[in-house]
């Protein structure tokens, strides 16, 4: 399976740069380029992209208020979104994740890494860029936009949170503290692929685009805390 990949950019030279490397791995290929958030939702649309790279920063729409539209229309609700940004730790990251982003990755990051991003997100995995420490994106979110903007949605969650069996509790709590199935596996003693049907009936009931979202709700509901250090 080829996967689909929309780069969103106001910089033309950055966006050549990551076409031509995109288009070298035979299992990828670029369907359409956007300057900025509007053309990136209507090519999102038109050339049915599995992955888009997305700028945060741009003129006009931005790449946030882009994400936002692309998750929240239901025809696009495979489509993942990988932010890209100049500064990997700020207010921004952590409200592309609750945009919907399965992640984000800094632009300077080296040409494996932008690609193993490309197929993480587009497996439904979460990508935390290797700068970003887990305990300060934790804190972002516990913070929060302010308590009554998150302070609905955190009862939701909290709400959506009982329907979960205690193994699938406890496999979001692991999946929150950033280890991958295999590790989950490992800790509870059980085979990776009973991890992922935790994982998956956990996203199926919390209404989870993917393990991103996951970790979202498993902070803004407080089922677990951030560890300030």
């Amino acid at each position: 399976m080829t996967i689909r990949v929309l780069l969103a950019d106001d910089q033309a030279l950055l966006r050549s740069a990551f076409k031509v490397l995109v288009n070298s791995e035979p299992d990828m290929e670029v369907v359409g380029e956007a300057a900025d958030g509007a053309q990136a939702v209507a090519l999102a649309r038109s050339e049915r992209a599995d992955v888009v790279l997305m700028d945060i920063r741009m003129p006009g729409t931005d790449g946030l208020a882009a994400t936002r539209m692309i998750t929240a229309d239901p025809e696009l609700s495979d489509v993942r979104i990988v932010m890209l940004t100049t500064f990997e730790v700020d207010e921004y990251v952590v409200q592309s994740l609750r945009a919907g982003a399965s992640g984000f990755l800094g632009k300077g990051a080296e040409p494996e890494e932008l690609l193993g991003a490309i197929r993480i997100a587009h497996a439904g995995e979460a990508l935390l860029s290797p700068a970003a420490t887990k305990g300060l994106i934790a804190t972002f979110l516990a913070q929060g936009p302010g308590a009554e903007a998150v302070g609905e949605a955190g009862r939701a969650r909290s709400e959506r949170l009982a329907a979960l069996t205690a193994r699938e509790r406890e496999v979001l709590v692991l999946v929150a503290g950033g280890l991958s199935n295999d590790e989950i596996a490992e800790r509870l003693d059980v085979s990776p692929l009973t991890v992922k049907t935790h994982v998956n009936r956990a996203m199926a009931k919390l209404g989870a685009r993917d393990r991103a979202q996951l970790v979202v709700t498993a902070y803004e509901s407080g089922l677990v805390r951030p560890r300030v250090e």
